[in-house]
């Protein structure tokens, strides 16, 4: 059944429904409190939604008086396991990309349910990740305005359009026969979309270069200001929202702290504003017929199929968030989801035009370290979009596990946390006084690069862990460069960092005698991933793939509790 529900995840569904059951049902009085509780934060999730609802057993009274809520009861002459297989093979065929996951984290849930808190209510949600504002419901007007735009002229009809603006995009300028040279198509071709190109804006002549013989030829370079993009940056300290260009130039910055045990809610209204104002920051610069669209990083693990924010280890209150969806109330216009380590790779080979135009590793040091993977001349994602879980490559390096087996979560895998650590372990007084801030990282490494032997000591300690998760990844992947960044890569750790793990990925790996590899510092800045967020838009937009060029997203839909 691919990727929709299959026997073996029905099976799980009916052993928890019927141990639920087993348990015993609540009274008519706390299943009417329960159901009214529940709709009331159904309906504040989803206030434009029609709602439907389906109770296995019992129905209380009161739910009649339920007028926005299409109530269903299961027919007297059929069974609840009956009734609840056949909702969840239609749900599957209309979200088969998500079902399976959706259902099986259900039946799980339901197990610990039932044997945790025997007979209370359980109460689940499904919502469909689509675009579901309806037609006469308005959202927000002036965002709406921002990103809705007139009909869009980056409208690259083929592969070949395509692969002229990679080639002029990695070469800054070129000229129409270097163009056809390098790409193999004739120079009628190359003329006939150089000319499409110019006409609709994507494309702009530079200033003539003499020829020793012949007539002058005139280069072409991408025109910065053709297209612009929104990227957000959703970390667990603070939200960064960027204006870029073609170019990569930040046209505006906005960032708002947050809170991580901050109410979903909340979180999507800083978002929806942030990305509101940096818009309103920017609107003199962005043509309306060349606004692409939003890209969102995220921490991962993340469910891109279903725009789904699964569980950050460092931001619980977030489990299980349908974050795409619930943005999508408010941006009229494309959205894609990235982890925030996948989107800063994007942006780099974006940003970095010629320089990263070879397969590479991006080590993303923020609240957490993790790893965007460029291969083969575009992201690698994996079978679940999560490639590059690089805490867990390093914990197995270092031979670190939890007594059941597992990888441990390694504080080094956290640079202001294990910094801090590591400080202590050496005697160092830099940020003592604010243990694991942010503060206290700059405090240490302001402390190293001034030449405090204990800081340095730290500093060292930390790149090594970070090594050993970098020798794995160039002796799995056989790569000859690795691209350090991300808001805790600073001007003051940088040469540490650079210098340590550069030995490291040279003098262990199996192969060292066969490659030499770089390591090298990011493009991007400290605003990476949001830069990289942005850069997905314009990767998905321009990048040559056989095939459709559309931007990559799927149907989605996910499943809550509330």
């Amino acid at each position: 059944m691919g990727g929709g529900v299959g026997a073996d995840v029905l099976t799980e569904l009916d052993r928890a429904c019927a141990a639920l059951a087993a348990t015993g049902l609540p009274s008519d009085a706390e299943q009417t409190g329960a159901l009214a509780g529940f709709l009331t934060k159904a309906r504040r999730r989803h206030p434009h939604v029609p709602l439907h609802a389906l109770v296995l057993w019992g129905m209380p009274d009161a739910a009649s008086d339920e007028a926005d809520v299409t109530f269903h009861r299961i027919p007297d002459a059929s069974h609840w396991r009956s009734y609840l297989r056949a909702l969840v093979a239609l749900d599957s065929t209309r979200h088969p990309e998500s079902s399976r996951r959706v259902y099986l984290d259900l039946a799980g849930a339901i197990g610990r349910y039932a044997a945790e808190l025997p007979g209370e209510p359980l109460q689940w949600l499904r919502e469909s990740i689509a675009s579901h504002v309806p037609s006469g419901e308005e959202p927000d007007a002036a965002l709406r305005r921002e990103t809705s735009g007139g009909a869009n002229h980056i409208d690259l009809g083929s592969f070949n359009e395509c692969v002229v603006i990679e080639v002029v995009r990695l070469s800054g300028t070129i000229t129409r026969g270097e163009i056809a040279h390098r790409t193999g198509l004739t120079q009628q071709s190359v003329s006939r979309i150089s000319r499409s190109l110019l006409a609709r804006g994507i494309l702009v002549e530079d200033a003539q270069r003499h020829a020793t013989s012949g007539k002058p030829r005139t280069p072409v370079r991408l025109r910065g200001d053709a297209a612009h993009a929104v990227g957000i940056h959703i970390d667990p300290e603070v939200i960064t929202a960027v204006v870029i260009d073609l170019d990569g130039t930040l046209i505006a910055v906005r960032t708002q702290p947050v809170r991580r045990t901050a109410d979903p809610e909340v979180l999507v209204k800083q978002v929806v504003q942030l990305g509101s104002d940096v818009l309103a920051d920017a609107r003199s610069a962005v043509r309306a017929d060349g606004f692409l669209g939003i890209g969102v990083a995220v921490p991962g693990p993340v469910d891109i199929a279903s725009g789904t924010v699964l569980d950050p280890p460092l931001m619980s209150v977030w489990t299980d968030l349908p974050l795409l969806y619930l943005l999508k109330d408010h941006f009229q216009c494309p959205l894609i989801m990235e982890k925030d380590a996948a989107a800063a790779a994007a942006g780099e080979r974006w940003i970095g035009r010629d320089r990263r135009a070879r397969d590479f590793a991006y080590l993303y040091l923020g609240t957490g370290v993790g790893s965007g993977l460029y291969l083969n001349g575009d992201l690698y994602r994996g079978t679940s979009a999560n490639a590059g879980e690089f805490g867990q490559l390093c914990a197995v390096a270092l031979g670190r596990t939890e007594p059941g087996g597992q990888p441990e979560i390694l504080p080094e895998c956290n640079p202001p946390v294990g910094l801090s650590q590591l400080a202590a372990r050496r005697g160092c007084a830099a940020g003592a006084d604010q243990p694991g801030s942010t503060a206290a990282y700059r405090a240490i490494t302001e402390a190293a690069a001034g030449g405090d032997p204990a800081a340095g000591a730290a500093v060292r300690d930390l790149a090594r862990a970070i090594g050993q998760g970098a020798i794995g990844l160039v002796d799995l992947l056989d790569i000859d460069l690795v691209v350090l960044g991300g808001p805790f890569f600073t001007d003051e750790a940088a040469p540490l960092y650079l210098d340590h793990i550069g030995a490291m990925v040279n003098d262990f790996p199996t192969a060292r005698r066969l490659r030499h590899v770089d390591v090298e510092a990011s493009v991007l800045g400290p605003e990476a991933a949001a830069v990289g967020a942005a850069s997905t838009i314009f990767h998905a937009t321009f990048t040559p793939r056989l095939g459709s060029n559309a931007l990559w997203r799927s149907s989605q839909a996910s499943g809550r509790f509330v």
